[in-house]
C-alpha cells in the first residue's frame, strides 16, 4: 500500500503495521559504527556483561528509526515532503539482539501548512513493541505531507 495523502489522514485513526522485524547483533554493531557511537553498552560484550542488562543494548536511535520505518508503508510512503521533527521520545524498555519489533501509529493531529499552500502537517504517535508486547519506543512525529493529486 502506498502512503496516504494529506487529505486521507483522519485524526484518531490507528494503524497496526503488519511488517515486523527481528533485530540482530549485526544491526546494532553496524548502526553504532556507521553513526560513530562507541558506547560500550552497545559494542563491548565484555563490558555489557557487567551491567544490569548482562548483554549489549540495541542502540536506541536504531530502535527509533526502525519503529518509524515500520510505519512508512502504511502512512507516508511516497507522500511525505519531509519529517519536521520528533518530540516526547521515550524508550521505556530495552531492546536486545533477537527481539522482534512491531509498531502501531495513531494520527493525533492534522492541519494545513501555513507556509506551504496545499500541503499539510500530520502528527503521528508511533509506538514500538517487542515480542512480549512491552513498549520499547514511543515518539510523536510531525510530517509535512503532499496533497492528493488532482
Amino acid at each position: 500500500m502506498a502512503g496516504l495523502w494529506f487529505e486521507q489522514f483522519t485524526v484518531g485513526r490507528v494503524f497496526i503495521h503488519e511488517i515486523r522485524r527481528s533485530v540482530t547483533e549485526m544491526d546494532n554493531m553496524l548502526f553504532s559504527s556507521l553513526t560513530f557511537n562507541p558506547a560500550a553498552i552497545h559494542v563491548d560484550f565484555a563490558y555489557a556483561a557487567t551491567t544490569e542488562f548482562g548483554r549489549p543494548l540495541i542502540n536506541s536511535i536504531f530502535t527509533l528509526g526502525l519503529v518509524i520505518g515500520l510505519s512508512v508503508q502504511d502512512t507516508t510512503l511516497g507522500t511525505t515532503v519531509a519529517n519536521l521533527g520528533m518530540t516526547d521520545t521515550v524508550f521505556p524498555n530495552p531492546v536486545f539482539a533477537g527481539d522482534t519489533i512491531r509498531a502501531e501509529t495513531e494520527i493525533v493531529g492534522k492541519r494545513p501548512s501555513s507556509s506551504r499552500p496545499g500541503q499539510g502537517i500530520v502528527t503521528l504517535l508511533h509506538t514500538g513493541y517487542n515480542q512480549d508486547d512491552k513498549i520499547v519506543c514511543k515518539t510523536t512525529r510531525a510530517a509535512l505531507m503532499l496533497p492528493e493529486p488532482l
